[in-house]
């Protein structure tokens, strides 16, 4: 079982969730937004920032973000996805640059909501409160 906590305000965080979600088959990952009262004890617990905004996975009691914790969450996902996981050979410097980027303007390309989404009834089991 992995826990990724997402930015629980913005589209394409929640787009993203949904994504993993039709690709994980298996069920590994479970999900709190970064808002959350879980989401703020997990970065305490992990020694990230409560500031942070990135993508944040936890597995195995280790924490990772940015650019290294989307590519481990592709290793648990249905082909074509896991293929990604080579990226990985990728500098992370160079990775985390575009990640950046793409976190950056993620407000701007694709919106906010006001609040944290709310999960279907078909899936709340997946989210930690």
């Amino acid at each position: 079982m992995a826990i990724i906590l997402f930015d629980g305000i913005c589209n394409f965080c929640n787009s993203s969730v949904r994504f993993i979600i039709e690709r994980d088959p298996e069920g590994i990952y479970q999900f709190a937004s970064l808002q959350s009262d879980i989401g703020q004890q997990l970065l305490k617990k992990h020694n990230i920032p409560y500031t942070t905004d990135s993508f944040v996975l936890i597995e195995d009691h280790k924490a990772y973000v940015e650019s290294t914790a989307a590519l481990k969450v592709c290793s648990h996902l249905t082909w074509p996805w896991k293929f990604f996981t080579t990226c990985i050979i990728v500098p992370k410097p160079l990775r985390d640059r575009v990640y950046r980027w793409i976190a950056m303007n993620r407000y701007k390309w694709f919106g906010k909501q006001e609040s944290c989404m709310l999960p279907s009834p078909n899936i709340r089991e997946r989210f930690i409160e």
